[in-house]
Order: C-alpha cells, then sequence, then structure tokens
C-alpha cells in the first residue's frame, strides 16, 4: 500500500486506504468498489441525498441514521456501512464522494488499471461505459476504470481525465471557442 499513497491525498485519502485496507483484509476490495460505486451514482442522481451529505442543519445522528437507512435499502456491505457511519459522525460526510473516488483509484491501481474521469451532460449507459472504456484502452494501452460524473452545464460531449492528460470535446467549450473567435472578428 505504501507505493500507492502518491495516488490519493487529504482527507478523503486517509478514509480511502483506511478502507482500502480493512477491505484487502477481509477480502471484500470488489464487493467495497461495487458498493462504493453505487453510492457515487446514487449521490449523482438524487439531488435529496445530495443535500442530506451536506447539509449543515442536520445533526452527526440524524445525518447518520439517514444515511444507514439508504446504504441499508441499496444492500451496502457493512464496511461500507460502517465507513459511512465514521464520516457522520465525525461531520466529514460531505467528503464521502471524494472517498469513493480515492479508493476506486486506489483498487485500480491494485488491478493495474489507469483511472479515467469522465464527465457528461447526462448519465452514460452501460454500454456506452464499455465503449468508451475499450476505446481509452486502445489510446493508454493499457485497462481502463471509469469514474464518471455528470454535470448538465457541459451541454453535450464528455470531458476526460487521465491523468495529466484532458480531452475536452463538450458542446459548452466549443461554443466558448465560437465565441472568442466571434470577438475576434469584430
Amino acid at each position: 500500500m505504501a507505493s500507492d499513497n502518491h495516488a490519493v491525498t487529504g482527507l478523503s485519502g486517509r478514509y480511502a486506504r483506511a478502507l482500502y485496507e480493512l477491505a484487502d483484509e477481509a477480502g471484500e476490495l470488489d464487493q467495497v468498489a461495487d458498493d462504493l460505486r453505487a453510492v457515487t451514482r446514487a449521490l449523482e442522481d438524487s439531488s435529496d441525498l445530495r443535500r442530506l451529505v451536506e447539509s449543515p442543519l442536520l445533526s452527526r445522528d440524524e445525518q447518520g441514521r439517514a444515511m444507514a437507512g439508504v446504504l441499508e435499502a441499496m444492500e451496502c456491505g457493512l464496511l461500507v456501512r460502517n465507513t459511512v457511519g465514521v464520516l457522520a459522525q465525525a461531520r466529514r460526510l460531505y467528503a464521502l464522494k471524494d472517498v469513493a473516488g480515492d479508493f476506486l483509484r486506489l483498487h485500480a491501481l491494485q488491478r493495474g488499471e489507469t483511472t479515467a474521469e469522465v464527465t457528461s451532460a447526462r448519465p452514460l449507459s452501460d454500454g456506452e461505459l464499455a465503449r468508451l472504456r475499450e476505446t481509452l484502452g486502445r489510446i493508454v494501452r493499457r485497462d481502463v476504470s471509469i469514474e464518471s460524473s455528470v454535470d448538465p452545464s457541459v451541454i453535450g460531449g464528455l470531458v476526460v481525465t487521465i491523468g495529466s492528460r484532458m480531452m475536452d470535446s463538450t458542446i459548452r467549450t466549443k461554443l466558448q471557442r465560437l465565441e472568442l473567435a466571434m470577438k475576434g472578428t469584430g
């Protein structure tokens, strides 16, 4: 694990590394990764869940109980439920999505994969993710794990970040370039 420390840093990295070590000891790395992907998707899909996670008005106990119910309904494993409980008690539930992302990066590294962060205007289907994973794999010549997020402001297209490389094919960026070009001609 020590060689993977460069992959994740800060508060979310500490929680992710601790969860990773516990999942590794329990032989549940893939299950925890699947649970965290599901939690991330739920956070992206539900504004109510995001408000719950980010609310400073709810007490630790209220957030913890509410998240426990959500995770139980999602059938998440005990390690993820306990980690989320610890985050809630520490008033750090706002970092849940970052903890999940850092855990998935560590898991990808352990599996010899490269992680691509993909932002789209709408959620990508499983088929679209599979085609994108295959295409990116051919480009970087290794297995690619995808962390997807949704940002409606991109309008269409994708922003793909792999390591320090970023490819932006969004309509928003193309419109911004067109606007700059038109300002230069007038």
